[in-house]
């Protein structure tokens, strides 16, 4: 019995020690980040660390439901500024693509539907279902898979404390999230709830269903008035630890060999993607007065899940970071199937 959930038991160990110690030091974001690298460790010791679905879906559904308590009474007054932010992101997302994938066709040898699957920015689960509906050998999918890692774990690893170090020069400020706690009998009522909701979701392949049902149900519940307060500050912690063992389990059964060798290719578009998205960001935040940290986040090409608890950490404006990365999400389910049919033609040869 001991020896079945020891990849579990394994994961969630070190997830929850690295989650507390990063927090301890005062480590931005430092739940997610700790996390990520503890099990990041284990899975490139050989340990293969594993997350069941259940307590991922469980840690996305409670990470949901804190950002949806950043809605307010007066959430639809403040969307009316989301067009502009949200048609820079088209743009970025897209460019971001095109350029990243000719940087792997020209310098790395991929052909045309690896390097777009392997470059979509935040959709690694949908990228890896395209690829395993593709002819055979006609996509890389360790190198999708290896790639698409890389530039979440950098991202997840990197991006808290540089956006902390330019804040803090610039003298950005944060959105200060509700103030106010849920006791825990309620914060797990509504957690229940949104579970049961995400399951629905799910059910009609809703995109990240767990986290967009956190969202809303907290959101509904919040926007209305019905509820005013973030969930317990431990249910919390718990969900920002598993999300990071989510993360950093995704480098179970990759050798070391294929990230040594890849890593540079992953360095290389990940830098892309990330200063071409500050680039943008910061002009975006300056038109419309916001935090350039909280737009960069909200641009940043990490997973939907990822990428919203990084904000809820940093204490940015939870509504409209999960609007942008969700907007991207589905953006990315309709465009990549027309990416890869008709994107510019392969290059000879694959990588390996």
């Amino acid at each position: 019995m001991i020896q079945k959930y020891r990849p579990v038991l394994l994961a969630m160990g070190a997830a929850l020690a690295g989650a507390a110690v990063f927090q301890e030091i005062g480590v931005p974001a430092g739940p997610l980040v700790g996390s990520t690298l503890a099990v990041t460790s284990l899975a490139a010791c050989g340990l293969s660390p594993k997350v069941p679905t259940k307590l991922r879906n469980l840690a996305f559904t409670t990470i949901g439901v804190t950002l949806g308590a950043g809605v307010t009474t007066h959430f639809l007054s403040d969307i009316l500024r989301f067009p502009i932010s949200l048609l820079a992101l088209t743009m970025t997302m897209i460019a971001v693509m095109v350029i990243s994938s000719a940087v792997l066709r020209r310098y790395f040898g991929t052909n045309r539907g690896t390097s777009v699957l392997a470059t979509s920015p935040g959709a690694l689960s949908y990228s890896l279902s395209l690829a395993a509906d593709r002819p055979k050998g006609e996509i890389d999918t360790p190198f999708v898979m290896v790639l698409q890692s890389l530039r979440l774990l950098i991202i997840t690893v990197a991006l808290p404390p540089l956006v902390a170090l330019i804040e803090h020069d610039t003298g950005g400020g944060v959105v200060a999230l509700a103030p106010h706690t849920l006791p825990l009998a309620l914060s797990l009522v509504l957690i229940a709830i949104a579970v049961a909701a995400g399951l629905l979701l799910e059910a009609v392949r809703i995109p990240a269903a767990f986290l967009m049902a956190g969202i809303l149900i907290s959101g509904l519940g919040h926007g209305v008035g019905w509820l005013e307060g973030r969930p317990s500050p431990v249910l919390t912690f718990i969900g920002f630890a598993l999300a990071g063992a989510v993360i950093g389990a995704r480098f179970a059964g990759v050798t070391r060999a294929q990230i040594r060798d890849l890593f540079v290719a992953g360095a290389v578009v990940t830098a892309v993607a990330v200063v071409l998205s500050g680039l943008v960001s910061f002009f975006v935040a300056r038109l419309l007065g916001l935090p350039f940290g909280q737009v960069w986040v909200s641009f940043a090409p990490g997973g939907v899940e990822g990428m919203s608890a990084m904000a809820l950490s940093l204490g940015y404006d939870p509504a409209y970071v999960a609007t942008h990365h969700i907007f991207r999400l589905l953006l990315l389910l309709a465009i990549l199937p027309m990416f890869i049919r008709n994107g510019p033609k392969d290059r000879e040869g694959t990588t390996s």
